[in-house]
């Protein structure tokens, strides 16, 4: 990369992007972005319609209907994006799901659906991306863990939804380690307090609103795109040097 040219870094032109949770919200908008800066994007979700309607809107992108905890449907997916160009140069694990806030409430069934797609699926994910990868060939990998999982947010968060976002940090790190040497790079991105499905609700009620901005140093929730710099920057060659590191993009709400 030369300094005369600093936006070459951030090109993805000829790269091969899977984005997992895409039908909507953040995921939705990373593969908009990872197809803007020229990769071909495998968009992959449950929501077969919300994709198609994605993909109508996003020249180039592949729409695929997956359940990333189904282990034959993961196979298909990495499978999918290394016949496009030989194995799979961006993965954003990013499906994900929310879980009740009161831990005295949460039973152990959904503790489990939780970990299961929010943390296990994601790396059995990353495992078959780099399993198919040819030994030559870099890769980077953004798993996208939230506030939640580096303070309490309570009365907003819950046990599970925790536990599987703080583990993710855990497991980029250590994944980072294993696969540096290999040029397959690790990191997490961790949004704070953004208006998407998963936080229905949370900017319409004042009460819940208004604490989203008391807690926030820019006085505020995160705004459309806001995030999508960030998951381009660890996607792409301009964070070629960067493995094993957290970025969060929340306003300052984990710097208080």
């Amino acid at each position: 990369m030369s300094l005369a040219q600093p936006f070459a870094a951030f090109d993805l032109t000829g790269r091969v992007a899977v984005v997992t949770g895409a039908s909507s919200g953040l995921g939705a908008g990373f593969a908009r972005t990872l197809a803007a800066a020229g990769a071909t994007v495998v968009a992959a979700a449950r929501r077969v319609d919300r994709l198609a309607e994605l993909a109508a809107d996003v020249p180039g992108l592949v729409p695929l209907a997956c359940d990333v905890t189904v282990g034959a449907d993961r196979e298909r997916l990495v499978a999918t994006a290394a016949e496009i160009n030989g194995g799979v140069d961006v993965l954003v694990n990013n499906a994900g799901m929310p879980g009740p806030p009161d831990a005295l409430t949460e039973s152990e069934e959904e503790f489990g659906r939780i970990l299961d797609l929010n943390l296990t699926a994601g790396v059995r994910l990353a495992v078959e991306v780099v399993r198919a990868l040819p030994e030559d060939r870099a890769a980077s990998i953004v798993n996208i863990s939230s506030v939640v999982g580096l303070v309490s947010t309570a009365p907003i968060g819950g046990a599970g939804y925790a536990a599987s976002k703080a583990a993710v940090i855990g497991v980029t790190r250590e994944l980072a380690g294993q696969w540096g040497r290999r040029g397959v790079r690790v990191n997490a991105l961790v949004p704070g307090w953004f208006d998407t499905e998963m936080t229905e609700g949370l900017f319409t009620n004042e009460k819940s609103a208004g604490w989203v901005r008391r807690n926030t140093i820019l006085g505020r929730g995160g705004r459309e795109g806001e995030v999508d710099g960030a998951l381009l920057f660890l996607a792409s060659e301009a964070s070629s040097y960067v493995t094993g590191q957290v970025l969060a993009v929340d306003g300052g709400w984990t710097a208080r």
